[in-house]
């Protein structure tokens, strides 16, 4: 993989540059703890997938209530900072799709870290809904219980579950990924204010 132009202090300075919430930038971290650990699974660089979780929603503050723009923006904002096209396209690939979106609406995932980080972001959603409901514990939390909260379509509603389960098309099955996604958020539950 390709180095990286910036270090990680410099993507959280970048984050923290504009006005973020307190949830977003965990959605990001979280992300970014199960790229990484999707990237050791699959012998990946782990720091090239750990940034692309982490910034691959480096526009959203900007964006969010324009979400035509979600994903374009980011690519003028990587680029400025040094990102070269093909990080740039993975992180534009999380935003294919979406009739929000038109400029990348028709646009397919092909290939294994843009499938990982589409169902890596979504999953992170209904984690977090998940851990809150359970007094803000995540340290023991099983896979049993979180395929239970996955397959209720009304919790954590606005998760998309098509997206999650794209990581089937990366090679792994759903219930590993679940497994180490709860791992990985573990290591970093004191940051985000679970337990």
């Amino acid at each position: 993989m390709n180095s990286l132009p910036i270090t990680r202090e410099e993507a959280i300075e970048l984050l923290k540059s504009m006005p973020q919430l307190e949830s977003d930038m965990n959605h990001y971290l979280e992300t970014e703890a199960i790229m990484k650990s999707l990237a050791k699974k699959f012998g990946e660089d782990a720091d090239y997938w750990g940034m692309l979780g982490l910034l691959h929603d480096v526009d959203w503050a900007l964006t969010k209530s324009d979400w035509s723009e979600h994903c374009i923006k980011a690519a003028e904002i990587l680029k400025s900072k040094g990102f070269d096209d093909e990080f740039v396209t993975n992180v534009q690939s999380h935003g294919y799709g979406y009739d929000e979106i038109p400029i990348l609406k028709d646009k397919k995932r092909n290939s294994k870290i843009q499938h990982s980080l589409a169902a890596a972001e979504t999953l992170t959603g209904i984690i977090y809904a998940y851990a809150l409901m359970r007094g803000k514990k995540i340290s023991d939390m099983k896979v049993k219980g979180l395929n239970k909260k996955f397959k209720d379509k009304r919790f954590a509603a606005n998760c998309n579950r098509e997206l999650v389960n794209e990581i089937e098309q990366a090679g792994l099955p759903r219930n590993e990924f679940f497994e180490l996604s709860i791992e990985a958020i573990k290591k970093i539950k004191t940051q985000i204010g679970l337990e």
